[in-house]
């Protein structure tokens, strides 16, 4: 960081999203239970007792706090256009939390919330937080997509963005877990490329989603339920709000991204529709071959912060690249043998 841009800022924020997340949570799963927006033990959910749904309110709540805030505090900015794309990323993680709410009282079906993705998407995009050129990694120069395309390839990432990460809200503190590496490697990359204020709204995250995990860990007292709408969609946002990170987010997300096309792939050639729940995500069948739940979440963890520093220590783009393809490829064949393992029966349904 420059010597002569002040610190304090970006603790402030970070403090200030931790302290709002240590304190809204307790809140919202009061509120969850009063409002009876838990979950029971079933054949996908194999905790014990009823554990409310509601983290995704604090998590939104402590994120938008210190976001807002960081938008007052006297760090430099580069874009004047700043304030539009934090609005749309404000609106859109807005619109996700009234339909997740919608989500967990009535559990809307698959088409509407597909398409309120889309809608928050299309938010994001009129607000100027869109994909519009990246540097190709063949010839270090720059692409300028046309504008279909930009709509097209924004309205992609976003909504793949917001289901990798809902696909992996299946163990306690997995999703939240990794949302907090990512938006942690989004922070040192900002800083370190002198986008000071745009680093304010990972470091956002990053305060939310560490206050919201001492709750969400193993044995979680609150699952984060539809929040994992609005942590996709942040961190989606995020990685084009400061210039389309995209081979970061490639390179830290691989794994849960190629489990989930993995997954979707599965579950077209059996005959079932890709958003059909059950247990073949990689979490899951690393816990049927007898990994506990902390077992597996450390080992998402380690595997996140490994390709996070890799990501950061990596300057050439076509390396990068090669080794995206690498751990892909790698993935695919690990995926491919789970596969072939027949999956032990699940409890019977609780109640």
């Amino acid at each position: 960081m420059d010597a002569q841009i002040a610190w304090w800022p970006f603790v402030t924020v970070l403090g200030v999203a931790l302290v709002v997340a240590l304190i809204a949570t307790p809140l919202a799963a009061a509120w969850g239970r009063r409002r009876v927006l838990v979950d029971r033990p079933g054949p996908r959910r194999w905790h014990s007792g009823i554990i409310p749904r509601t983290g995704g309110i604090a998590l939104f709540v402590a994120f938008m706090s210190a976001a807002l805030l960081s938008q007052w505090l006297p760090v430099p900015r580069q874009d004047p256009k700043e304030i539009i794309r934090f609005l749309g990323i404000a609106l859109g993680a807005t619109f996700l939390l009234v339909v997740g709410y919608l989500d967990d009282r009535f559990e809307l079906r698959p088409g509407p919330q597909y398409l309120a993705q889309v809608i928050a998407a299309l938010i994001a995009i009129l607000c100027l937080v869109f994909i519009e050129r990246v540097m190709n990694p063949f010839t270090d120069q720059l692409t300028i997509f046309p504008y279909p395309f930009v709509v097209a390839f924004t309205l992609v990432w976003i909504v793949g963005m917001i289901n990798t990460i809902n696909f992996l809200d299946g163990v306690d503190g997995l999703a939240a877990g990794v949302g907090a590496i990512v938006s942690a490697v989004l922070a040192i990359h900002m800083l370190r490329e002198g986008q000071y204020s745009v680093a304010l709204l990972p470091l956002a995250l990053l305060g939310a989603t560490l206050g919201f995990l001492p709750f969400n860990f193993y044995p979680a007292r609150i699952f984060l339920g539809s929040g994992s709408l609005i942590l996709g969609y942040v961190i989606a946002t995020l990685g084009i709000a400061a210039g389309a990170k995209l081979a970061l987010l490639l390179l830290v997300l691989s794994i849960p991204i190629v489990d989930v096309a993995w997954l979707m792939l599965s579950r077209l050639r059996s005959g079932q529709s890709f958003a059909q729940a059950d247990r073949r995500h990689l979490h899951f069948r690393l816990q049927d071959l007898g990994l506990g739940p902390r077992q597996v979440v450390l080992l998402y963890y380690a595997y996140c912060i490994t390709l996070g520093a890799v990501a950061l220590l990596i300057r050439s783009r076509l390396l990068k690249l090669a080794t995206l393809v690498i751990i892909g490829a790698a993935t695919l064949a690990f995926l491919a043998w789970l596969a072939q393992r027949t999956l032990p029966q699940p409890p019977d349904e609780a109640g």
